[in-house]
């Protein structure tokens, strides 16, 4: 069910903007004329919403509050679709992917989409829209300011449009040698949206990759080596293991996969930061980010 009435606090988690201010406002601009319930507590609809996220984004962007409330709701969006034209569009583009998260808006979310990837092309999107997107999709989620509907719409929206463009690099040539990365998730991690932009970005380098994708068993594992390929281990690590498991995950890979010939198993991820450095062998790789692990191997082709 599309979720048409948020209370304040919801307000509050999708715009950044405090209860407390969002209160003040109201009583000394009008700036929203809230629904009460029969116990007085304050509900929002969708147009509420959407005003909100647009009054953030122009008081972010140094525009006084008393000016903004000044304006009609129309005015609001001309100054808000003029500013996300001279300015960066990330802020405005992130606010419309919120809307088109609770209100199952498909057609929003394409529109969202398709605008930045016209400006940053897809690698660009992954960047500076889906990834700081994402990062907000969990505070979100952790406040129960949206439900795993609303995460698993907008997560399956974003994975087709990283598919799409697996597709497209899927093909091209790879280079000569017998390295290979070997991208997998750990037993019960599900995450798997980090792991498949990174394949796809191997694979536009020119790389060879083996994508296994979520909850892979470390006993299947070491078949790779044996294939005639010197394989290179990464995996993401965002939920699982918890924290107190991650060290017998890194000496249980060595025991199984590694076996003493040296091969490299590089970790990335919310969990894979807290790792400490003792925990680690030589052939132990933590990086902070996609970026980081790009920044670190060759580029072959032209991206």
């Amino acid at each position: 069910m599309i979720k048409s009435k948020f209370s304040i606090k919801d307000l509050e988690n999708l715009s950044g903007i405090k209860s407390h201010t969002i209160r003040i406002w109201e009583k000394r601009y009008n700036l929203l004329e809230p629904d009460r319930t029969e116990t007085n507590i304050r509900t929002y609809d969708l147009s509420a919403l959407r005003k909100i996220l647009n009054v953030s984004y122009l008081k972010n962007a140094g525009i006084k509050i008393s000016t903004i409330a000044s304006l009609t709701g129309s005015d609001i969006e001309n100054q808000v679709r003029n500013l996300a034209i001279r300015n960066n569009k990330n802020d405005h583009a992130i606010q419309e992917l919120k809307l088109a998260m609770v209100n199952f808006d498909q057609t929003m979310f394409s529109r969202v989409y398709d605008s930045v990837l016209q400006e940053v092309g897809f690698t660009g999107v992954f960047y500076d829209l889906f990834i700081p997107f994402l990062e907000e999709l969990g505070f979100l989620w952790q406040s129960k300011t949206i439900n795993i509907a609303h995460e698993h719409f907008i997560s399956h929206l974003i994975k087709q449009k990283v598919l799409i463009n697996l597709e497209k690099v899927q093909y091209r040539s790879k280079n000569d040698s017998d390295s290979v990365y070997v991208l997998f998730l750990p037993e019960n991690e599900m995450h798997d949206l980090g792991l498949l932009f990174l394949n796809y970005e191997l694979l536009k380098r020119g790389h060879k990759t083996i994508y296994l994708g979520a909850s892979m068993i470390l006993d299947d594992l070491p078949f790779f080596k044996n294939k005639g390929v010197n394989p290179t281990y990464i995996t993401y690590v965002t939920v699982q293991p918890v924290e107190k498991e991650l060290p017998s995950f890194l000496k249980k890979f060595n025991r199984k996969v590694n076996r003493d010939s040296d091969i490299e198993l590089w970790i990335l991820g919310q969990m894979a930061q807290k790792i400490k450095s003792e925990q680690l062998s030589d052939n132990h790789k933590v990086f902070k980010g996609i970026s980081d692990v790009i920044n670190n191997i060759p580029q072959l082709v032209e991206a």
